[in-house]
């Protein structure tokens, strides 16, 4: 996982300143105005909200389920064990004798009753920073390839070489952009008491707000100098204090605790995730360069005092495919026929592709039919380990259900990992993984959400991943967006289907999600682009949007035709 999510809005200002007869496809309306906690789960047809037409399901479903305990993995951070919308929902393993240290059921795991932490620490603790990627290349093929050009490097490690290359120059990028950032935080630690106190000579109360700062900076500025100016020359003027407080309120910072906080997380982005010298593996104790089992603990719910926590985007995530739905609390999951396997590989920074294989491989070798994995990154170093992995879970009948990224961009054009092509990234080889993006609840030109990653080779269609109301952590409900939200809407739809009709194939399941998702013909906004449009059948291979209802539908044609 990147750098904690609640980063993601703050980069800018510190820098720089149907029925059976209906047709499955819908035109473009009016936006939707009303938000609904659990819009996500409506039809677009009786409700008029482009959701997945889950409640239309539920309503007038009248079979039984053939099977309940589908085990679904989902390979994210930590989980809060202890959510009330969670309860009884979670995995145990039953060969297991908890706590008596000891492997009872010889899987290579010691104790894993719930499911396991490959970032767990020897001294039973976790790890809360992992580098970037492009650090470990840099760090590790910088050993072969630094210093040379093209010509002296053999042909077979020339793919090697330009991830290389690119990884270094993505590198030198971020370091200079966090380390600016951090300069940033730093002086708004430092000048903070100062602009409080002066303001509060204007505002005894301090309850100003940016609009009445914006009138004052106005009136108060002696000159016109952009914020990082401001900066580096530590100006004190009235009209600098004033723009300093507009600055963190424009980000939502509204006490000293959380400036601090924020630079206290960004010392550790630039000194730990882009620090080539740092080696989170250490605390862990096993070999990074050797896949193998038993590493880590298992801990997946685990709380040390004075380390940061990391439940919460595992509770999110786990919430939407199968919360309680018959408790009367929170949110209803998509399911109510799962047990969740957490599995945690996810600090801050970019995931393991070693523990991300051992993930993939743990899940399948201890009956999971489905593995949820909402992350992402730009680079793989072991994109070998990642793959054999896929073909593991393929050969098991698994499915993998990826979210496509928040990062804007076309994925048939940018690399994006973990993914199902093959190792120079040319051709897909897996059948049994589904690609997901974001879309929001309005049914306009913004459609598609921003953040999300899109393309018509690599992503295979689009579910809500906008305002999605969920778990988290510390036993509350939140409202979150994310494609990392929109990849559970199929987990939770494969469980459904396959609890209904458990015959199928992982590739037919995949096949039906895809083929029975709702056609929306109309114009959207590209993600990264401000007014760019293109046809929302463009942006993913299948052209789709997740339908639970017809997903179902299509299983039972799909079943009385393999009769």
């Amino acid at each position: 996982m990147k750098t904690f999510y609640l980063f993601s809005f703050l980069i800018i200002i510190f820098i720089g300143c149907k029925s059976a007869n209906q047709p499955n496809t819908v035109l473009e309306s009016s936006p939707v105005t009303e938000a609904n906690d659990a819009w996500y789960q409506k039809d677009f047809h009786q409700d008029n909200v482009p959701g997945i037409s889950l409640d239309k399901w539920y309503f007038q479903n009248k079979k039984k389920a053939k099977n309940k305990n589908i085990i679904v993995a989902v390979i994210d951070t930590q989980i809060d064990l202890n959510h009330e919308d969670l309860q009884g929902i979670i995995w145990k393993n039953l060969k297991e004798i908890p706590d008596n240290g000891i492997d009872d059921d010889h899987n290579g795991y010691i104790d894993d009753c719930n499911g396991w932490s490959f970032t767990g620490t020897k001294s039973g603790a976790y790890v809360v920073w992992n580098q970037y990627e492009y650090v470990r290349i840099v760090q590790e093929w910088g050993k072969l390839f630094k210093d040379k050009n093209e010509s002296q490097i053999d042909p077979k490690d020339l793919y090697k070489y330009k991830e290389y290359q690119r990884a270094l120059k993505t590198f030198e990028q971020k370091n200079k952009y966090y380390t600016n950032w951090l300069k940033s935080l730093r002086h708004a630690v430092s000048i903070y008491p100062v602009v409080k106190d002066t303001l509060k000579y204007f505002f005894p109360k301090e309850n100003y707000t940016y609009k009445q700062l914006d009138s004052m900076y106005k009136k108060y500025k002696i000159n016109d100098k952009k914020y990082r100016q401001m900066r580096d020359d530590n100006d004190k003027d009235l009209g600098a204090l004033i723009y300093y407080m507009m600055v963190c309120l424009e980000v939502d910072e509204k006490t000293y605790d959380e400036v601090k906080d924020r630079e206290t997380q960004l010392d550790s982005v630039v000194n730990k995730n882009l620090n080539v010298n740092y080696n989170e593996r250490l605390s862990i104790g096993d070999n990074p360069s050797v896949l193998e089992t038993g590493y880590g603990n298992n801990k997946v719910c685990n709380t040390v005092k004075g380390i940061r926590t990391i439940q919460d985007h595992n509770t999110m995530v786990s919430g939407i495919i199968s919360a309680n739905r018959n408790n009367n609390k929170g949110i209803k999951g998509i399911t109510e026929n799962v047990k969740i396997m957490p599995l945690n590989i996810s600090p801050s920074g970019d995931e393991n592709d070693k523990d991300i294989a051992m993930a993939i491989r743990y899940a399948v070798d201890n009956g999971a039919k489905i593995i949820n994995m909402s992350f992402g990154k730009e680079f793989s170093m072991h994109k070998d380990w990642v793959s054999d992995a896929f073909k593991y879970a393929e050969d098991h009948n698994v499915l993998l259900v990826h979210s496509a990224g928040n990062s804007s961009q076309n994925v048939d054009e940018n690399k994006s990992f973990p993914n199902d092509l093959n190792y120079d990234d040319s051709k897909e080889i897996f059948d049994n993984f589904i690609n997901v993006g974001s879309t929001t609840q309005k049914l306009d030109k913004t459609f598609v959400s921003d953040f999300s990653n899109y393309g018509k080779q690599n992503v295979d269609l689009f579910a809500p991943g906008d305002e999605i109301y969920t778990t988290g952590a510390g036993n509350i409900y939140k409202t979150e967006s994310g494609t990392s939200f929109s990849a559970p809407m199929v987990v939770g739809t494969a469980a459904l289907i396959w609890s209904y009709y458990p015959k199928l194939t992982v590739k037919e399941v995949k096949q039906i999600i895809l083929d029975s998702g709702t056609s929306y013909n109309m114009e959207v906004i590209i993600p990264g682009t401000t007014d760019k449009k293109i046809a929302f059948s463009e942006l993913s291979k299948s052209g789709k949007v997740l339908n639970v209802y017809n997903a179902m539908q299509l299983a039972e044609k799909v079943i009385k035709l393999k009769k």
